[in-house]
Protein backbone atom coordinates (compact mmCIF):
# COMPACT_ATOMS: atom_id res chain seq x y z
CA UNK A 1 0.00 0.00 0.00
CA UNK A 2 1.43 3.70 -0.44
CA UNK A 3 1.38 5.85 2.09
CA UNK A 4 1.43 9.95 1.96
CA UNK A 5 2.50 11.10 5.07
CA UNK A 6 1.32 8.11 7.12
CA UNK A 7 -1.95 8.39 5.31
CA UNK A 8 -3.84 6.23 3.02
CA UNK A 9 -7.29 6.04 0.67
CA UNK A 10 -10.81 4.93 1.93
CA UNK A 11 -9.69 2.08 -0.66
CA UNK A 12 -6.99 1.19 1.02
CA UNK A 13 -8.38 0.70 3.77
CA UNK A 14 -11.58 -0.88 2.75
CA UNK A 15 -9.23 -3.71 1.55
CA UNK A 16 -7.23 -3.81 4.58
CA UNK A 17 -10.49 -4.08 6.98
CA UNK A 18 -12.28 -6.18 4.37
CA UNK A 19 -15.30 -3.60 3.79
CA UNK A 20 -16.64 -1.48 0.94
CA UNK A 21 -15.11 1.56 0.44
CA UNK A 22 -18.65 3.19 0.39
CA UNK A 23 -18.51 1.76 4.30
CA UNK A 24 -14.91 3.67 4.95
CA UNK A 25 -16.35 7.15 3.62
CA UNK A 26 -19.40 6.90 5.37
CA UNK A 27 -17.47 6.34 8.91
CA UNK A 28 -15.35 8.82 7.60
CA UNK A 29 -17.91 11.71 6.87
CA UNK A 30 -19.49 10.75 9.87
CA UNK A 31 -16.30 11.49 12.15
CA UNK A 32 -16.10 7.89 13.48
CA UNK A 33 -12.35 7.53 12.08
CA UNK A 34 -10.09 9.54 13.95
CA UNK A 35 -7.39 11.81 12.49
CA UNK A 36 -8.94 11.87 8.80
CA UNK A 37 -8.80 14.76 6.17
CA UNK A 38 -10.81 15.23 3.19
CA UNK A 39 -9.33 16.58 -0.05
CA UNK A 40 -12.45 17.79 -2.00
CA UNK A 41 -14.28 14.14 -2.49
CA UNK A 42 -11.28 12.00 -1.00
CA UNK A 43 -10.10 11.20 2.11
CA UNK A 44 -6.97 10.98 3.49
CA UNK A 45 -7.35 8.08 6.46
CA UNK A 46 -4.20 8.14 9.15
CA UNK A 47 -2.48 4.28 8.16
CA UNK A 48 -2.59 3.28 11.87
CA UNK A 49 -6.24 3.77 12.04
CA UNK A 50 -8.75 1.44 14.19
CA UNK A 51 -11.68 -0.14 12.83
CA UNK A 52 -14.80 1.20 14.15
CA UNK A 53 -17.10 -0.53 16.61
CA UNK A 54 -20.93 -1.15 16.19
CA UNK A 55 -22.56 1.60 18.21
CA UNK A 56 -26.14 0.89 17.97
CA UNK A 57 -27.55 -2.08 18.87
CA UNK A 58 -29.06 -4.29 16.50
CA UNK A 59 -33.05 -4.61 16.19
CA UNK A 60 -35.50 -7.04 17.92
CA UNK A 61 -35.56 -10.63 16.03
CA UNK A 62 -32.04 -9.74 14.72
CA UNK A 63 -28.74 -11.23 15.12
CA UNK A 64 -25.40 -10.16 14.26
CA UNK A 65 -22.94 -11.64 11.81
CA UNK A 66 -20.68 -13.83 14.57
CA UNK A 67 -23.89 -15.48 16.19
Amino acid sequence: MSTLNGYVTAKEMAQRWDVSVRQVQFWCSEGRIEGVVQFGRSWAIPSNASKPTRTINLKPGRRSKNN
